[in-house]
């Protein structure tokens, strides 16, 4: 059993920034693939970016390309998304995920991630 706790999210003026962290806990952090989604109301959830389990590559949507970093700190067994230049259409539930099959690849739709936090809320004023 993996779990994982999202936190940092909240109320943001269009331009700012906020880092979100996604703590895990149970099996081996350091061996699985991670993501983060994204779900705004009405709409299916969607990629944001995606990090290797050595953190050597990282993906990300088109979306958030060059202002979104995502990060991992495995003594820390957490996940980081810095939003940099934040939009209003970045206004979303936002999610981590973990894909512990050890698949490989760039796994980025929401099937191949097999654990999920419970979602921060991040709100993007204009």
């Amino acid at each position: 059993q993996v779990q994982l706790v999202e936190s940092g999210g909240g109320l943001v003026q269009a331009g700012g920034s906020l880092r979100l962290s996604c703590a895990a806990s149970g099996r081996t952090f350091s061996t699985y693939a991670m993501g983060w989604f994204r779900q705004a109301p009405g709409k299916e959830r969607e990629f944001v970016a995606g990090i290797s389990w050595r953190g050597g590559s990282t993906y990300y949507a088109d979306s958030v390309k060059g202002r979104f970093t995502i990060s991992r700190d495995n003594a820390k067994n957490t996940v980081y998304l810095q939003m940099n230049s934040l939009k209003p259409e970045d206004t979303a539930v936002y999610y981590c995920a973990a894909d512990t099959k050890l698949r490989g690849g760039r796994p980025s739709t929401p099937s191949e991630f097999d654990y999920w936090g419970q979602g921060t809320q991040v709100n993007v004023s204009s």
